[in-house]
């Protein structure tokens, strides 16, 4: 689900400067996504605050400024939770260096970079791509 968290964030970001709210339907068909899921989405990153909600005539869903200069790793967090920067690769409960699973050291490498990824870019840096018509949430 995070993905298509972060397709949703990233499509309300590129409307931020343009002073729109997002209808959840308008969202959902931009993303490709089914609207009941992008709607429970919506609403934990408004309830962690990574983007606004605005009830009524005139309301949808918006990020502000502020919340562009977020690090992108805030929509995962919102979402899965840490497990992807520092779980199992296997999904086992009690891997770590001293009972390794099969691949706990080629994912470690992995989970490294994912985090550095993530945290390292904001939302900003992942929207910019997209307004500047080098990179697409869609295929």
């Amino acid at each position: 689900m995070c993905k298509t968290a972060v397709k949703a964030v990233i499509y309300l970001a590129t409307r931020s400067g343009k002073d729109e709210k997002s209808s959840l339907k308008e969202v959902a068909d931009f993303i490709g996504a089914n609207e009941h899921t992008v709607g429970k989405i919506l609403q934990q990153l408004v309830r962690q605050k990574v983007i606004h909600s605005l009830k009524g005539p005139g309301g949808g869903f918006y990020i502000s400024e502020h919340q562009m200069n977020q690090p992108a790793k805030n929509i995962i967090l919102a979402i899965d939770g840490n497990d992807l920067f520092t779980g199992c690769g296997l999904g086992l409960t009690h891997c770590s260096s001293e009972r390794p699973c099969p691949i706990h050291n080629e994912y470690m490498v992995v989970r490294t970079k994912l985090n550095e990824i993530f945290a390292g870019n904001t939302i900003r840096d992942l929207c910019n791509p997209v307004n500047e018509g080098i990179a697409y949430l869609i295929s």
